[in-house]
């Protein structure tokens, strides 16, 4: 599970870069084993979210910073399951990112330290390998040209994207 001050930690930084300045409310909906799920309201309406951290990342990159998954639903703007990294390190300008989650793999596009679906159709197909699988990874090229590699447990995935889906 992750800690208290870890989701407080995570909540103010997705809060900071994810929600405008006139976010009134963020709460945490619950804790899922390595999953957590919260919602807060950005002045047009709710937004929700679940996330987890790596539980490895091979090889540590230099100036390695804190990593995300974070699957976020905004209702307001008619979106669903959307999927996004922060790698906590420097993706290389251009570079694609792979997520692997059993025998399937989604493409990411990558800008920064974050990435999305490069096809954003495959929101739903990713959500429910999410459900379904174990473990998650995501192959991404660092900005020095090191690929790394890091591994997500999936364990409270379903339920933390359950308690997103009943607040939005």
């Amino acid at each position: 599970m992750i800690s208290f001050r870890l989701s407080l930690l995570a909540l103010a930084a997705v809060t900071a870069s994810v929600l405008p300045a006139q976010a009134q409310s963020a709460r945490v909906l619950g804790d899922f084993r390595d999953w957590s799920s919260y919602a807060a309201d950005d002045g047009m309406g709710t937004i929700c979210f679940a996330m987890t951290r790596p539980k490895s990342t091979q090889p540590l990159p230099a100036g390695y910073g804190e990593a995300y998954i974070y699957v976020t639903s905004r209702p307001a703007e008619d979106v669903v399951n959307e999927f996004n990294v922060v790698a906590g390190y420097t993706f290389q300008t251009g570079s694609m990112a792979i997520v692997s989650i059993g025998g399937q793999s989604f493409n990411l596009f990558t800008q920064g330290d974050a990435a999305w679906l490069d096809d954003a159709s495959q929101a739903a197909n990713l959500a429910s390998a999410i459900r379904a699988g174990s473990t998650i990874t995501v192959q991404g090229i660092a900005a020095d040209g090191t690929s790394i590699v890091q591994s997500y447990s999936l364990s409270g995935a379903t339920a933390a994207q359950q308690a997103v889906g009943a607040e939005c």
